[in-house]
């Protein structure tokens, strides 16, 4: 009988024993409950440490930087185009005994971020262009990939981003940070994980790019047109050059060599006017060609050489 009521008390003490401590390890942080109420101080060193046993709880808090992914969320831009913009954040607790009475939990604290993240990321991005949230920085261009296209810098449209979406991540930081303190929590960072077009916007911007790809297309078109005529008005004005002076080169000649003739048969007729005129009616016989026929007076000078019986 001694022997059970002593193995009873060295069950209940062991039971007190083990419900009147706890161990916190390094990366956790606690607050004692009692009947629902937090009591003593923030026990934030890791060890072994005393409770009442029974009436007192332990509730744990992570210290570590914990992250929250927003649902995507269809938002319009300042400039009325819907995208699907998903985001995310880092957050801690840095004052439990706030956290305990705000939000409970993680889970409670996950809630509160849904609603006050997402609240600031549509307000910031429904007052932003589009231009702004997609890029930080401007444009990066290959000038002379340009130049090998013969694209110059005045036709790229090079628009600089004001704010860029680096700085719109700040300011969604900024704006939600300020509703924190009150819960118990510090936020370490928001981004912007992801920004897509929702399907209808998508193929109207489709259809944009289509359009202005199109209208570069036919810019270079009218271009090259342009600039073909202006080579082919070149090629003919130094052809009628090239002929023009061809022409007056031969001309030169023929007028040579008229002269050369006209001298020639100066000479001949000269030297001896009877030879002169044989040679030049032989030519004239010759000019006739082989299927000319010619009636002649028997007494024509033209005949004159062809009558055999006429005298010299």
């Amino acid at each position: 009988m001694k022997s059970t009521i002593a193995t009873i008390f060295a069950f209940l003490v062991a039971i007190g024993l083990l419900q009147s401590t706890y161990v916190i390890d390094q990366a956790e942080q606690a607050i004692l409950v009692q009947f629902g109420e937090p009591v003593g101080d923030l026990v934030n060193t890791p060890g072994l440490h005393w409770k009442l046993p029974f009436i007192q709880d332990v509730r744990r808090f992570d210290k570590r930087i914990m992250s929250w992914d927003g649902d995507a969320t269809q938002i319009p831009t300042l400039g009325r185009e819907f995208v699907l913009v998903d985001t995310t954040a880092r957050w801690r607790i840095i004052d439990p005994l706030k956290f305990l009475r705000s939000v409970r939990d993680e889970a409670g604290a996950r809630t509160r971020l849904d609603d006050l993240v997402d609240s600031v990321a549509r307000d910031i991005i429904s007052g932003t262009n589009l231009e702004e949230i997609i890029r930080s920085k401007d444009w990066s261009v290959d000038v002379k990939a340009l130049g090998e296209e013969g694209v110059s810098l005045a036709q790229v449209d090079l628009t600089k981003p004001k704010k860029g979406r680096a700085v719109l991540e700040k300011e969604m930081l900024a704006a939600a940070s300020k509703l924190m303190p009150e819960l118990g929590i510090e936020l370490v960072d928001v981004r912007l994980k992801r920004i897509n077009y929702i399907e209808s916007v998508g193929r109207q911007v489709e259809t944009r790019m289509i359009s202005e790809r199109q209208s570069i297309a036919e810019r270079f078109r009218s271009e090259g047109q342009g600039k073909s005529s202006e080579i082919l008005g070149q090629m003919e004005r130094e052809l009628r050059q090239i002929r023009s002076e061809a022409e007056r080169k031969a001309a030169e000649v023929r007028g040579k060599a008229d002269g050369e003739a006209t001298k020639i048969y100066g000479e001949t007729y000269g030297a001896d006017p009877e030879f002169f005129a044989f040679l030049r009616t032989l030519e004239s016989y010759q000019a006739m060609g082989a299927n000319t026929t010619l009636v002649l007076d028997a007494d024509s000078e033209f005949f004159r050489y062809l009558d055999s019986t006429r005298a010299r």
